[in-house]
């Protein structure tokens, strides 16, 4: 009887210790019994009724980092684009994960990667390029909401890499170039205009005080000789010279009419001019007839 006993026993401890298992804290362990599930064990040591009556399926629900591979889309303005992203999610019921659908992570990876070329064909270039940020809130919305009946919680979507056709690149370059150029431009007017309006106002107070022209003078000169130049240059006012050009300007106009040719009486034409006219001299009847004078041709 004791030699039946001693092995009893001892498969007794092995079918014992074959059942337990130890989860860790990141673990859960969704159990089938007979093929009906049970509740989620975990974690800590947990014990399995053996002869396969009890089975367990590890569920970890750390974080996942999932990346997207490079789709090739075609944006709403007709550019062909290839975008690449990760996903982050994890498990939030590991029943559902388990229950609900086959490979968790297979089918989240698909449906990222369809929600991706979906949201991006549905936009243009430039949304693309700097709506970033609302592009993957939209993404991780829809995936969000599709992963939902699993147990997954989608935590964040981030665009990696947008590779976009080099000619694309160039004539973006030539957009920016160009758009840089405008700026540039308007920033100088914008300097121009101001400056003119300080101008303005400083040709404005030096026009109340006479004294101020020539305190600016002074400064001028200090400035030009400050430079350690050999030749210094001395400006000399306009207002000296418009005496003399005051006395100029009524002198010439009197040179002028002096040499234009004085306008005498009109002159009646005489008899001669009248003939050669045309017309009769005066005096004359132009009723009387005249007489004809044969010429003479010289042969």
């Amino acid at each position: 009887m004791t030699e039946l006993i001693l092995p009893i026993a001892a498969a007794a401890v092995v079918v014992i210790l074959s059942s337990l298992r130890v989860l860790r804290e990141y673990e859960r362990g969704v159990v089938f019994r007979l093929g009906r599930i049970t509740r989620p064990k975990g974690p800590g040591l947990i014990f399995l009724l053996p002869l396969g009556v009890e089975r367990m399926v590890r569920i970890p629900l750390r974080i996942v980092t999932m990346d997207i591979p490079p789709q090739d889309v075609i944006t709403r303005d007709n550019i062909s684009v290839r975008v690449s992203a990760v996903l982050y999610f994890r498990v939030k019921d590991a029943v559902k994960a388990v229950v609900e659908v086959q490979d968790y992570l297979y089918a989240t990876s698909q449906l990222a990667q369809t929600t991706l070329r979906n949201v991006v064909g549905q936009a243009d270039m430039d949304q693309l390029l700097a709506e970033r940020e609302h592009i993957n809130t939209i993404v991780r919305k829809i995936v969000d909401e599709g992963t939902e009946p699993w147990g997954i919680d989608v935590t964040s979507v981030e665009m990696k890499d947008i590779d976009l056709p080099q000619e694309m690149k160039r004539a973006m370059a030539r957009q920016a170039e160009a758009e840089r150029e405008r700026r540039a431009k308007v920033i100088a007017a914008e300097g121009e205009f101001q400056a003119s309006e300080k101008l303005a106002q400083a040709a404005a107070i030096i026009g109340r005080e006479p004294a101020a022209i020539q305190l600016r003078y002074l400064q001028t000169v200090t400035e030009i000789a400050a430079e350690k130049n050999s030749t210094t240059l001395f400006p000399i006012p306009i207002d000296i010279f418009r005496p003399f050009l005051e006395r100029a300007i009524p002198a010439a106009d009197a040179t002028r009419a002096a040499a234009a040719p004085p306008a005498g009486p009109a002159q009646l034409p005489d008899a001669h001019d009248s003939k050669l006219l045309g017309g009769a001299a005066p005096g004359t009847n132009v009723d009387q007839p005249t007489e004809s004078v044969p010429v003479k041709q010289q042969r």
